[in-house]
């Protein structure tokens, strides 16, 4: 057991400094990182790589910056990959969380906005949102195929930062 350890830390380079890996050993330490990103994925949901709010975006970051430092060697390599699994279950946890109460959903993933209510911008809901009227106007060319505010019965910052719309009848 104690060769397999021996090769193990030495293919690795564990417990070497960061500007002594070589070659190899940071492709290796890359490939095991791939494989084992593969699994972090499969264990979260298929939202979380959609980024479809700040609450999924967080853990894309936030885990691409830990195992990046497992690769360059910056960090402990096992216990790196380790916190990657840990902030992705946290990310399941909290999102199951979500799913099962409203309140705290809102509180980790926000809420949609409405920024147009039968064809009249909602001004304070703009600004709160950070939507000028020029950006409504670009989303609504490209999303709503239309340039005329009154066709759109209620247009929603959703969560996810999108503009919806729902053209009147």
């Amino acid at each position: 057991m104690n060769t397999i350890s021996q090769l193990f830390n030495g293919l690795l380079g564990l417990g070497v400094e960061p500007k002594e890996l070589t070659f190899l050993q940071i492709s290796l330490r890359g490939i095991i990182v791939f494989v084992a990103t593969l699994v972090m994925v499969r264990v979260s949901s298929k939202r979380s790589l959609a980024e479809k709010t700040a609450f999924d975006a967080t853990l894309l970051v936030i885990v691409a910056s830990v195992l990046a430092r497992a690769i360059n060697g910056s960090a402990s390599f096992l216990p790196t990959l380790g916190a990657g699994f840990v902030l992705v279950l946290l990310h399941r946890f909290l999102a199951v969380a979500a799913y099962y109460s409203h309140g705290f959903g809102i509180l980790i993933k926000g809420k949609a906005a409405v920024v147009v209510k039968n064809g009249k911008l909602q001004h304070k809901n703009m600004r709160i949102n950070h939507i000028s009227e020029h950006d409504l106007e670009e989303d609504m060319r490209l999303d709503a195929a239309t340039e005329d505010l009154s066709k759109i019965k209620v247009a929603r910052v959703e969560r996810s930062g999108d503009i919806s719309f729902i053209k009147a009848e």
